[in-house]
């Protein structure tokens, strides 16, 4: 018998830390927070990504009573970005979240639907991607979106 270690790096910024243009994209995500629809948790996410050509495109959270029905704001951000953009790779990823009015006091981790989406949209173009997890205290980098899934599915399973 062996085991495998497996480690992550996560890198922890104020928000006046960051760069400019990662400061920019955190604002991005949270803002898009006011635009999630959210009536049954009250937990209202928002996400911002930033393509190759410059563009961000943003997504909320929309629930559904029914609710598996809704979606997350990762998702939601990456499958516009897929759709309207098919040809430019995710170069960054902000996500934010906040309830009763105040944003989350730590960076909340994407749920596993959304670690695969990620995982899925990094080997589409063949290029990781950032992810910047917003809390009110701290931010973390994550440098690829693939270090959130180790032991993961992807498309390498599915050949013969």
């Amino acid at each position: 018998m062996k085991t495998l270690e497996i480690t992550v790096a996560v890198k922890t910024y104020s928000l006046g830390e960051l760069d400019s243009g990662d400061r920019q994209l955190v604002l991005a995500a949270k803002k898009a927070t006011e635009r999630s629809y959210a009536p049954y948790s009250g937990f209202s996410v928002g996400a911002a990504a930033l393509l190759a050509n410059g563009v961000v495109v943003t997504g909320t959270n929309q629930e559904n009573v029914a609710y598996p029905s809704g979606l997350c704001a990762e998702r939601t951000a990456l499958f516009y970005a897929g759709s309207q953009y098919p040809d430019q790779p995710v170069v960054a990823l902000a996500v934010a979240a906040r309830t009763g009015g105040h944003f989350v006091d730590s960076p909340i981790p994407p749920c596993g639907a959304c670690r695969q989406v990620m995982l899925e949209t990094e080997a589409r173009h063949n290029r990781s991607f950032r992810l910047l997890l917003c809390g009110a205290r701290e931010i973390y980098r994550i440098d690829r979106a693939a270090d959130l899934l180790p032991l993961s599915f992807d498309g390498s399973a599915m050949e013969k």
